[in-house]
């Protein structure tokens, strides 16, 4: 497996406001939603690609489906 959760501890640490400590479980559910969106997004670029009939997922299809999505989570 690979070990890619100090690379976002150290993201979380660098952008939360003041002294934060990030314990193991929390780092280990920070990761699952990371990978949770990211296979939410994959999926929805799909998607939107197959309705514009490419067969291929590009950067725009990506692009287009994470403005979306991103507005959705912010409320």
């Amino acid at each position: 497996m690979l070990n890619k959760a100090p690379k976002l501890k150290n993201t979380i640490r660098t952008k939360a406001k003041g002294d934060i400590n990030v314990r193991p479980a929390s780092e280990a559910m920070i990761e699952l939603l990371t990978l949770v969106f990211l296979s939410s997004l994959a999926e929805e670029a799909k998607a939107n690609a197959f309705e514009e009939k490419s067969a291929t997922i590009r950067a725009q299809h990506v692009r287009a489906v994470a403005k979306k999505m991103l507005k959705k989570a912010r409320g």
